[in-house]
């Protein structure tokens, strides 16, 4: 008895179409439920994380050292005493040349590091 050799692949290309329709209606599910979270979920307020802790998370320690040292960019141990808490986070928020980029840390998070290292004096 000789078979088809193309039924199978028919069968597996069929269960996979099958497959993407059932996972895209899922999907619009899901889209409608995030929607409607979104907008009873409005009052939440996240916690900034601590300074030093931004200073690690945003990738500030590869430049300025671990312990404010400096390496391939200045050192911010004393950064207090040349700038203030404004220009600091200017310099955060849009960066200074081509070595620092701005936009590493925004909003609130903006505000507590540039007054962290603004008190580095």
């Amino acid at each position: 008895m000789n078979r088809n050799p193309v039924i199978p692949f028919i069968l597996i290309m069929v269960m996979g179409i099958g497959l993407m329709f059932l996972l895209s209606f899922k999907g619009l599910g899901d889209m409608k439920e995030v929607a409607e979270g979104d907008k009873k979920g409005g009052e939440k307020t996240e916690v900034a994380a601590k300074p030093e802790d931004l200073y690690k998370s945003a990738g500030c320690i590869s430049c300025h050292g671990d312990n404010l040292q400096g390496a391939m960019g200045p050192k911010l141990s004393d950064v207090g005493s040349r700038l203030d808490e404004a220009g600091i986070k200017d310099i955060l928020l849009n960066g200074k040349g081509t070595s620092m980029p701005g936009g590493l840390v925004k909003g609130a998070e903006a505000d507590a590091m540039a007054k962290w290292l603004a008190d580095k004096k």
